[in-house]
């Protein structure tokens, strides 16, 4: 096809396509499905050459939101039965932390629900990365609090917190549609302040809410154009007891499509799959590691992922490899660019605190480009959020399951991938990891 030549050229390139032709990846059939794949994977294995990055989450406050997103199972009136429980103390986060660490994470992400953070907050997550880095010297730190008021973010870098996570979700234009209690604008400024701030800026989309395709590429277009390091993809997890809870139009192969488009408009920057990948991608999981260099393993925030060791299974069966901690994330030129913007020292070290800081000298991909460190994991408050472990998790472990309604016709879909999260961090179970 003309039109993968010319992306795939683009890409290779580093240039960013037209909106024309992104909504063109879109638009293909499923007879053009795996040369779109095949095509959007060479640009990705240019940068990032076969490797994936792995990302533990870890919910520091869960549900009782007072904002009303509307595919947010913590959200202000839902009814879907998530764990609740207010902030962690900061041995509990690292405790947590360091289950996923121990199975091969380079970055924790740190999310508590809520509009954002106190000072006092603030002052809690400052212990709790005191208390994970103290364990975990050389892990990277990522912070999803919400909306962040002047001179946070600023304490937040200070106190060794690499990145902040704040996903736009939608399109602007839509955005009224999924939230009112906050705008588009907000979201804007908060991920502004962080990188402002010094803080690698890591801000995604929701894919399945009901959105078209020109919705998809705008907010796609617009994360670019802030200057996103890590720009993760998550996919609706229609919750029970939310207003999106019937919205399922999403199949393995728009997804697919989803985050080749994304991976063509974002050929230099860290792609992450995350919340939603095991409900909508299934079976074609695999072929998402072609497009994407960056996943969550492991439970979600309110939700069951499959087991960590199946997933880890399933990078090395793909031929793919785990990006070690000594490994570097994002391209050199892209970390040169981060860190210029934000004030890091772009020279640094692998695991330094400070967003794109790092350039560590390491093969990132086919054509042997040097890659540095970069990107972040997927907010609480922002989106479907995953988390990582190792050890796969025992079948018998108790997990409360939803159930989630399917409208007529739908039997594609797997709802009973849907599962409340009943472990880990803010329970007496381990967690998936």
């Amino acid at each position: 096809m003309d039109l993968l030549d010319t992306l795939t050229a683009k890409g290779l390139r580093g240039e960013t396509p037209t909106r024309e032709e992104a909504l063109a990846v879109l638009a293909t059939t499923d007879d053009e499905l795996l040369d779109v794949v095949a095509a959007a994977g060479r640009v990705r294995r240019r940068w990032f050459g076969r490797r994936v990055k792995l990302n533990y989450l870890v919910n520091l406050k869960s549900g009782l939101c007072p904002e009303d997103c509307s595919y947010c199972s913590q959200r202000l009136g839902s009814k879907a039965e998530i764990l609740k429980y207010t902030w962690l103390k900061p041995g509990q986060a690292a405790e947590a932390a360091r289950a996923g660490v121990s199975g091969g994470a380079k970055r924790v992400c740190l999310v508590a629900s809520g509009r954002g953070p106190t000072d006092r907050d603030i002052d809690r997550v400052t212990d709790t990365v005191a208390a994970i880095k103290e364990a975990d010297p050389a892990v990277e730190i990522c912070a999803c609090l919400g909306l962040l008021s002047d001179n946070q973010a600023e304490r937040l870098k200070a106190a060794g917190v690499d990145a902040y996570n704040h996903n736009l979700n939608t399109s602007e234009g839509t955005y009224g549609d999924i939230a009112t209690t906050h705008t588009y604008a907000d979201r804007v400024d908060t991920v502004q302040k962080a990188h402002g701030a010094g803080l690698s800026a890591c801000s995604g989309l929701i894919a399945g809410m009901g959105e078209s395709d020109e919705d998809l590429v705008d907010v796609v277009f617009a994360l670019r154009e802030l200057g996103s390091d890590s720009v993760p993809v998550n996919f609706l997890i229609p919750f029970e007891g939310t207003p999106l809870a019937k919205e399922w139009n999403l199949s393995p192969q728009r997804c697919l499509r989803i985050l080749a488009m994304v991976r063509f408009v974002n050929p230099d920057t860290e792609v992450r799959i995350a919340g939603g990948r095991e409900v909508h991608l299934r079976s074609m999981q695999p072929l998402g590691l072609h497009l994407a260099n960056s996943i969550f393993l492991g439970d979600y925030l309110t939700s069951e992922g499959q087991a960590g060791q199946t997933d880890l299974d399933m990078i090395a069966d793909a031929g793919f490899e785990v990006e070690g901690v000594g490994e570097s994330t994002l391209p050199r030129h892209r970390a040169d660019i981060a860190a210029a913007a934000t004030g890091g020292c772009g020279t640094g070290a692998t695991g330094g605190a400070g967003g794109g800081c790092g350039t560590a000298a390491v093969s990132g991909g086919s054509e042997g480009v040097d890659a540095a460190v970069g990107g972040c994991g997927t907010g609480g408050g922002c989106g479907p959020c995953g988390g990582h472990g190792h050890a796969a998790a025992n079948a018998d472990q108790a997990v409360d399951e939803t159930a989630a309604t399917v409208p007529a016709g739908s039997d594609e879909v797997r709802t009973d991938l849907v599962r409340v999260r009943r472990r880990g961090a803010g329970t007496e179970l381990a967690p998936n990891a």
